[in-house]
């Protein structure tokens, strides 16, 4: 159910970015703010680094970031682009020969700052590279990282010094006329990251990247991500995101998904609505949550499910929600279908049967948008 188109306050007026095209994921403009995640594998090592990206892409990632710092990896490049549903982004860091052998393996898009990778004909090079080979380009400025003249000028990492960055590795790329380009200004530090972001998209129309580095492990950095990019996309900035975790790339990608559902920026899969618990609750509402969200991984139709321990807020969370189970007594609860009470269930049943309900409405939705489809 969306109640977004009745519920104007819901709704986040996006800024106005330029579309740009990173292999066949289109971000900017009014493109679907995509997710993205990196691998974290020997990059080397092209079967290990395939099913990290596969089980990526099954959790949802448009783009994946591989980082290719030596030659090892970049000879792996080509078989790892191959077989990746999604586009891939090379990582070059300062090594401009990584970043004309990944345009030429057929990368979507190079992660360099153009001014930190040499004088001006290496940069003239990797631009071409990207060129002829329809790669675009992501500037990323990170305030770990700033140049030398920036922090002399300014004393430290600081917001105006990661905009100052930016735009003057935007320059370089414009006045080699390359305009398929989008940036990031990433800092660890929230407060930082969110003020260069808002100072960045002041200044610049390009599709913003963005992320919280080195957020931290899989609460802490979900926490911090959530502060910072939740804040950022309400304000309407960003086209895409990547979460950075110190865990599984999975992880990164479930988070950014939840983020933007949480805005109503994305929908894909249950959008499960659970309470904490209390001794009101009429099942184990925390080991339910935990088992439906295993079994009810695989659905990518997107849905909402609310699993309510008692009737206090029960019932009138399930008239929101397209499937919905309520805990009561004597050892059932009711089961509630697109808003409406259905039929009682008894609680030992109830995990399969809800599985059942969803797989049954996600195939109905699925059918009616083929056929929609097939009109047009």
């Amino acid at each position: 159910m969306d109640h977004n188109h009745i519920r104007p306050w819901r709704n986040i007026a996006r800024r106005k970015s330029r579309q740009i095209m990173v292999g066949n994921v289109p971000v900017g403009g009014d493109a679907p703010i995509s997710v993205q995640t990196m691998t974290n594998t020997d990059s080397g090592d092209a079967p290990a680094t395939i099913r990290q990206i596969l089980a990526c892409a099954e959790a949802g990632a448009d783009i994946v970031r591989v980082s290719v710092p030596d030659v090892a990896a970049s000879s792996a490049l080509r078989e790892v682009v191959r077989e990746s549903p999604v586009p891939i982004v090379a990582d070059i860091h300062f090594h401009y020969k990584r970043g004309i052998e990944a345009a030429e393996a057929g990368a979507a898009c190079l992660r360099i700052n153009p001014g930190n990778i040499g004088d001006a004909g290496r940069v003239r090079d990797v631009i071409k590279a990207a060129r002829d080979n329809g790669c675009s380009i992501r500037i990323g400025v990170n305030a770990g990282s700033l140049e030398k003249h920036l922090l002399e000028k300014y004393g430290e990492p600081c917001p105006d010094a990661m905009i100052e960055s930016g735009l003057e590795h935007i320059r370089i790329l414009q006045d080699n006329d390359f305009h398929n380009f989008k940036i990031s200004v990433k800092a660890s530090d929230v407060f930082m990251s969110a003020a260069a972001y808002m100072g960045l998209a002041e200044a610049t129309d390009a599709p913003i990247h963005l992320g919280i580095t080195e957020a931290g492990g899989l609460v802490s950095g979900t926490v911090k991500s959530a502060i910072g990019l939740g804040n950022l996309l309400w304000m309407g900035i960003g086209d895409t995101i990547r979460v950075s975790l110190s865990a599984d790339p999975v992880e990164e990608v479930r988070v950014g998904y939840e983020i933007l559902k949480s805005l109503g920026l994305r929908h894909r899969g249950v959008n499960i609505i659970s309470c904490p618990s209390c001794a009101r609750q009429g099942f184990d509402v925390i080991k339910t949550v935990s088992a439906l969200e295993d079994r009810l991984a695989h659905i990518k139709t997107p849905m909402s499910l609310s699993i309510i321990g008692c009737v206090v807020n029960g019932p009138g969370e399930a008239l929101m929600t397209d499937i919905g189970f309520t805990g009561g007594g004597a050892g059932a609860g009711m089961v509630y279908l697109a808003g409406k009470q259905s039929h009682k269930m008894d609680n030992a049943q109830m995990v399969d049967h809800i599985v059942e309900q969803v797989e049954r409405r996600a195939a109905e939705i699925d059918a009616a948008q083929a056929q929609e489809q097939a009109a047009e």
